[in-house]
């Protein structure tokens, strides 16, 4: 155990700045090392992650351009009356490219039953006397209400229309000023769907379409308040519905009617192919490879005034990757009629390397207009441009990718690199230990040196001669 803690404290010497010094001229350049190291791997890192999440959005992109069905697809445009929309419209991929004009001639209606005249005096008066089951049938729906002794013509309407069962029944009391009437209004449309009120205790017969006993009730549905169904004429043919919703009336598709036509007024319907959406997809296809492309050049440039490089300057890895996307830009694909490429159907690459929606021979427009069918295999047939692409960026992006399998050892090289660090501070520590043992004991032999030089010249300073007494 050495006689100092803070070595020359016994000798004076500045020992400490010689420890201090000869573990800086060890640690600092190891330092900077273990920094450059880090600054690299981390750099690479940040630049394969950003090329990654280019390829992820380019690859979201091709995977829809694959998909037959966006090629397949149909939409409808409309043209209204200024009446106002006559009917909203849906297809499908089984809709037929087709113009058609549609008229409503009347809407669907559920049926409206009526107490009779004189058969309740107020809502207040008291319908039965005892415990009555109340049944409620329109189509092939039906629920049945217990109405509870002692209820007047107010708690069975508010009965009625608070039930969970109930199917779409709406109780009302119309107040004349002389009597109150009754009012039953069924949503349950179409011709011979009238709703039904049937009971099991005679008191309920002016509120039922059927007495207890047989035969007609106390409520009736008048001619113009009974279930109808909707009709519509397209292209001057009637169709009818038992709602106000028309499926495959034409193929593929779906009519809803909104309102009646006035005067015979059409709506106009449009059916074609998706070329608004295919268009959307190709432009976010330009720019999602564009993207790629921006990434990739800055991420391997190189600034000859400064000469400082890119963190994947000469990289063999996306130098491959960029080859290979154009290899599958410019291939030929087969099986898509009179095209043949990406080139064939409107695109181009400029001296950049990047895409552009247009070229000499013709646009994308014109493609799509001289075959569509054709122009959507170039992309989604089997050995189709999005397949290909599809297969590249599994190998580059997917976990067995090459691009994540870099990243995977850079990451376990950082890994590496902090437990070198934690081995280089453990070595440290123990050369500093090292160091102190030995010049606390140059310290010690040294002070001691120095306080025998001390006693020697205090006793020849005693002797006669050496400048003691005489």
């Amino acid at each position: 155990m050495p006689l100092f803690t803070s070595a020359g404290v016994g000798s004076g010497l500045d020992l400490e700045s010689i420890i201090s010094s000869t573990l800086q001229a060890t640690n600092q350049p190891k330092q900077a090392q273990f920094q450059r190291q880090e600054s690299r791997y981390e750099t690479e890192l940040s630049a394969l992650g950003a090329v990654k999440s280019a390829l992820s959005k380019f690859d979201d992109v091709v995977n829809k351009l694959s998909d037959s069905d966006l090629f397949d697809k149909r939409v409808a445009n409309l043209t209204q009356p200024e009446s106002g929309d006559l009917i909203s419209f849906s297809s499908t991929d089984n809709s037929t490219n087709g113009s058609f004009d549609v008229e409503v001639i009347d809407l669907a209606q559920g049926s409206r039953v009526v107490s009779a005249n004189g058969a309740f005096t107020s809502s207040d008066q008291v319908v039965n006397t005892t415990e009555s089951t109340l049944s409620f049938a329109a189509g092939d729906k039906s629920f049945d209400l217990t109405i509870a002794a002692d209820s007047t013509l107010e708690d069975i309407r508010q009965q009625i229309n608070d039930s969970a069962d109930n199917f779409g029944v709406t109780a009302n009391i119309i107040n004349t000023g002389t009597e109150a009437k009754l009012v039953f209004n069924s949503n349950v449309t179409g011709t011979g769907n009238d709703l039904s009120v049937t009971n099991d205790n005679a008191e309920l017969d002016a509120l039922s379409t059927q007495a207890f006993g047989g035969g007609a009730g106390g409520m009736s549905i008048a001619v113009e308040d009974q279930a109808a169904d909707a009709q519509i004429k397209i292209d001057g043919i009637v169709a009818t519905s038992s709602s106000n919703t028309f499926t495959d009336v034409i193929q593929g598709s779906t009519i809803t009617a909104i309102k009646e036509s006035e005067n015979s007024e059409t709506t106009q319907v449009e059916i074609a192919r998706d070329r608004e959406g295919v268009n959307k997809l190709i432009d976010e296809f330009v720019s999602a490879y564009n993207g790629v492309v921006d990434i990739i050049d800055k991420a391997t440039a190189f600034d000859a005034s400064s000469g400082n490089s890119a963190p994947l300057n000469g990289d063999s890895l996306v130098r491959g990757l960029k080859n290979q996307m154009v290899n599958v830009l410019t291939s030929n694909v087969e099986g898509a009629g009179d095209f043949s490429n990406l080139f064939d159907i409107g695109l181009s690459l400029n001296e950049d390397g990047k895409l552009e929606k247009n070229n000499l021979i013709r646009s994308v427009d014109e493609a799509m207009d001289q075959d569509f069918n054709a122009f959507g295999k170039i992309f989604s047939n089997e050995s189709g441009i999005a397949s290909r692409f599809e297969g590249l960026m599994d190998n580059y992006i997917e976990s067995q990718g090459a691009i994540t399998f870099r990243e995977d050892s850079l990451n376990q090289n950082l890994d590496r690199l902090e437990e070198d660090r934690l081995d280089h501070d453990y070595r440290m520590q123990q050369m500093e230990a090292r160091l102190r043992e030995k010049y606390s004991g140059l310290d010690v032999m040294l002070s001691q040196m120095q306080s025998t030089q001390s006693f020697l010249s205090a006793q020849l300073g005693n002797l006669p001669g050496f400048g003691g007494k005489e």
